[in-house]
């Protein structure tokens, strides 16, 4: 990797960023595209986030940054603009810096999902959805589900933020959104078993946390198509125990790999996509993770 004084740069902000691959998926795909971009770590959480998104906005050899958790939502205080959709979600994953130094915010968790689920399916106008989880994943999940015409989406948590997700929600697309606290089974199981697609967002399952899932195997049927927007580890529980229930499954890996194409286009401007590359580097670094 050269860098010149006409290299680009994106970093990724958020703590903490130990277990991210970004940086080797992004950096393969622009390898492989001959952009003259660099992606790196930047370990910032909320309290001197307005400094880092000053450090984007006045260092001209920044193209815009990439955001994680905690700071999806509190970055929008700091941007100029907004893509629609993303101005309803109130959360942001990705921000380009304009021409004219402006900090336009996107979010391409949701498309990534979307993509995935579309390659797989088809359209998915009509269809009914469960999500386990309504944090940051979730609510760009549910609002690009809902923006592409689901019938219902079913959202679940512990706390309280699905009736607040359901109620922005509601909003935009009036009548779509029920919430459901985990703690009520009952309204689980009747809500699956209307349900046609069941999202594990809630991060359970995921490196470190294998042994966990979002829901017992007992409710899920061989008609749910279940999705878990995790790739390490590649199945989850969730996954495995759905897979042998009789369901087809979904796993994070091509949401992950779309979303980072979709920012990879936003910030460059450009339609080359260089897919092959960034999927070839998230395998090996699944190898490696064996």
């Amino acid at each position: 990797m050269k860098i010149d004084i006409n290299t680009r740069f994106i970093t990724l902000i958020g703590t903490p960023l130990s277990q991210s691959f970004a940086a080797r998926m992004q950096n393969a795909g622009y390898e492989s595209a001959n952009y003259n971009m660099v992606y790196f770590y930047t370990e910032v959480g909320n309290d001197h986030l307005r400094e880092a998104i000053d450090a984007v906005r006045y260092m001209p050899a920044f193209a815009g940054c990439a955001v994680t958790k905690p700071n999806k939502v509190e970055v929008m205080r700091y941007l100029d603009d907004f893509d629609p959709l993303c101005k309803k979600m109130g959360s942001s994953n990705t921000v380009v810096k304009t021409a004219e130094g402006k900090l336009i915010g996107y979010n391409t968790d949701g498309y990534g999902a979307l993509r995935s689920l579309k390659e797989t399916l088809g359209d998915l106008k009509g269809k009914t959805m469960f999500s386990f989880g309504a944090g940051g994943t979730g609510r760009s999940v549910c609002f690009e589900l809902a923006n592409a015409g689901a019938k219902r989406i079913y959202i679940c948590s512990r706390s309280g933020a699905c009736e607040e997700l359901c109620a922005e929600l509601d909003k935009y697309y009036p009548g779509i959104c029920v919430p459901i606290r985990a703690a009520n089974e009952d309204a689980i199981v009747k809500a699956l078993d209307e349900t046609d697609i069941v999202l594990n967002l809630s991060g359970a399952g995921m490196r470190g946390k294998e042994d966990t899932t979002c829901v017992d195997k007992k409710f899920l049927k061989p008609s749910h198509v279940c999705f878990d927007a995790t790739y390490n580890p590649p199945e989850t529980r969730f996954l495995r125990e759905a897979k042998e229930v009789g369901c087809k499954t979904i796993n994070g890996l091509d949401m992950s790999l779309y979303q980072g194409l979709r920012q990879i286009q936003l910030w460059t401007g450009g339609e080359c996509a260089p897919l092959d590359a960034m999927r070839k580097e998230l395998m090996d670094i699944m190898a490696e993770q064996k």
